[in-house]
């Protein structure tokens, strides 16, 4: 055995262009394979990340139907619902009234604005908000100063919370704690700067780019005070089913079912899994059509090599090597080209992941370097074993004939 190894590494030495030619099918069906996993298995997780940050407590309220006609959901039928939304503070006051489920109400409110210190300007997200909304947003948090506090959202005080790209663009080096920023042409004072995320929630826009204010404010700046979101923090996990039935039904005194959807945050947690799911596999077979591409490579290679090396395969049998030597010789030969080729395919993965990470959070996982070395050595095997076969049935006497 260990004799067919050195041989073997030997004839793929001695072919460097060939045997590297011969492995780009395996490399980029490999590297796909990986990089596009690797993508999917992120979201996955960033996703699973920002809802187990709200909490297994948490009940979304939303206006219309965020899911769409097709069933899905969708960053753009969230902001369709949104813009035709009917949902009112006074909805938000009739939700905190159910006290036998209800813990915590938070309503939200956007719109695009500009916001700007001395020269520098941004367009930023500008969340209208209470000041409970840190309590229900984990992973969401001021790194430096605070959120702003009950007695300053009661008395219409103008102070912000900037997201950290926000600050970082306006401010650079300079602390904005105190600082007075415009957005829109009101005037703000910066009380805190939330934490870098880096990312955005389910297809939005990163959260380092929305800034915080208090939401009679925002509905003043906005000249609208329709609500875009309700959070609800239930005060157990145990009645999410009764606390959603509860909702609904306060809300069904005043709107058509298909004006608004109360969703347990697993619904859309689930959803969303789901559709990751089938595109993370869909991507991967896609892309897996290049290793099958790439075993094909090899098994010709091979049966050209198995042609060339003929008068060699009879001289080792005529010096007493039997057929599983020389079967097993080349079973390695191919399966060492297909593996060099999935640690190639597998390194451009790394690199791959390691580029866009700043804009996708990838992650591979050892699940998946493991599956790469084994379909690689697979592919090896299966479309090595004909040309293998045929090298271990060559008849001694004819091979050495062979010119």
């Amino acid at each position: 055995m260990k004799n067919a190894f050195l041989l073997a590494v030997k004839s793929i030495w001695i072919n460097k262009t060939r045997s590297f030619l011969t492995t780009l099918g395996v490399i980029i069906g490999v590297g796909s394979v990986v990089l596009l996993t690797s993508i999917g298995t992120g979201l996955s997780s960033f996703v699973q990340e920002q809802f187990d940050a709200l909490g297994a407590n948490t009940v979304l309220i939303y206006p219309g139907d965020i899911f769409g006609e097709d069933g899905s959901f969708s960053r753009d039928s969230q902001l369709s619902a949104f813009s035709n939304s009917k949902i009112k503070m006074s909805d938000v006051q009739d939700v905190r009234r159910i006290r036998e489920y209800v813990d915590i109400v938070v309503p939200l409110t956007t719109k695009q604005e500009s916001v700007s210190y001395r020269d520098a300007s941004k367009i930023a997200g500008i969340i209208g908000t209470t000041y409970e909304y840190n309590d229900a947003q984990t992973n969401i948090t001021p790194e430096i100063g605070r959120f702003f506090t009950k007695s300053e959202e009661e008395s219409n005080k103008k102070v912000a919370i900037l997201g950290f790209a926000i600050a970082d663009e306006l401010f650079g080096t300079i602390d904005p704690i105190g600082k007075k920023v415009k957005i829109g042409s009101s005037s703000y004072t910066v009380v805190g700067v939330m934490e870098e995320s880096g990312a955005g929630n389910f297809g939005g826009p990163s959260i380092d780019t929305y800034v915080y204010i208090p939401i009679d404010l925002a509905f003043r700046q906005f000249d609208n005070n329709t609500i875009f979101e309700v959070i609800v923090k239930t005060k157990s996990t145990d009645n999410i089913p009764e606390s959603i039935a509860a909702i609904e039904n306060k809300l069904l005194e005043k709107f058509k079912e298909d004006e608004f959807s109360v969703f347990e945050q697993s619904d859309i947690l689930e959803t969303i899994q789901s559709i990751l799911g089938a595109l993370t596999v869909g991507l991967g077979g896609i892309s897996g059509i290049s290793l099958v591409v790439g075993g094909i490579g090899i098994m010709n290679i091979m049966l050209v090599t198995v042609t060339e090396r003929t008068r060699e395969i009879g001289l080792r049998k005529a010096l007493g090597a039997t057929p599983n030597m020389i079967m097993i010789q080349f079973l390695i030969e191919s399966a060492l080209l297909s593996v060099l080729g999935g640690t190639i395919g597998l390194m451009i993965a790394f690199l791959g992941t390691w580029a866009i990470q700043s804009f996708v959070p990838a992650k591979i996982t050892l699940e998946s370097v493991i599956l790469a070395f084994g379909v690689s050595m697979v592919v090896g095997l299966v479309f090595g074993a004909a040309p293998a076969r045929r090298a271990a049935n060559l008849s001694p006497i004819e091979a050495l004939r062979y010119e």
